[in-house]
């Protein structure tokens, strides 16, 4: 089995398209082919030691799922499902879309839902991501002056991504066992 489990919920497909690449950069021994969470048993999701979670964040800063209008389920009811999991000895990375001309009160609000959720059930949080670059009012997803992850807007910052997800992916490598 892969070392490390690569989870995402998804609307229009730009958060299924940043977990491709960062599969992409590891071998199948290291990493599991990316799942959509709409898609995953919850043995399935525990079974992993090392975890990157995916999100965008819609509307006014929600998690996506069918209450804020997606066509599938995805973090909303998943979470759900996975609220008995513990999380102690697991070391997690979260990445997360936001839109941040759009939504300025709420950039990537919803890594934050994540981010607590994991927390609260003793995961070890890794990847924290600099707020500078980026031009927002507030978001919840911000500890410490840091996202709680790495940060992508497709919609107006989409040339920075793949070079923003390189230099996060070898930050978190080491963290993960992973080779750089």
């Amino acid at each position: 089995m892969a070392k490390i489990g690569l989870f995402f919920g998804s609307n229009t497909g730009n958060t299924r398209k940043i977990a491709k690449l960062i599969k992409k950069r590891f071998d199948d021994e290291l990493m599991a082919k990316p799942l959509n969470v709409n898609r995953v048993e919850v043995d399935e999701f525990a079974s992993y030691e090392y975890l990157i979670l995916g999100t965008p964040t819609l509307g006014e800063g929600d998690l996506p799922g069918l209450s804020s209008d997606c066509e599938n389920e995805s973090w909303e009811e998943f979470l759900p499902k996975i609220e008995d999991v513990d999380f102690s000895g697991k070391t997690v990375a979260i990445y997360g879309l936001g839109d941040q001309v759009g939504y300025p009160d709420e950039f990537v609000d919803a890594m934050a839902e994540i981010y607590e959720f994991v927390k609260e059930r003793g995961a070890t949080i890794v990847g924290a991501w600099p707020t500078e670059g980026y031009e927002f009012e507030h978001s919840e997803a911000v500890v410490d002056d840091m996202f709680v992850g790495l940060v992508l807007d497709q919609d107006n910052q989409s040339s920075m991504s793949e070079e923003r997800l390189g230099t996060w992916l070898n930050q978190i490598a080491p963290e993960f066992g992973l080779p750089l």
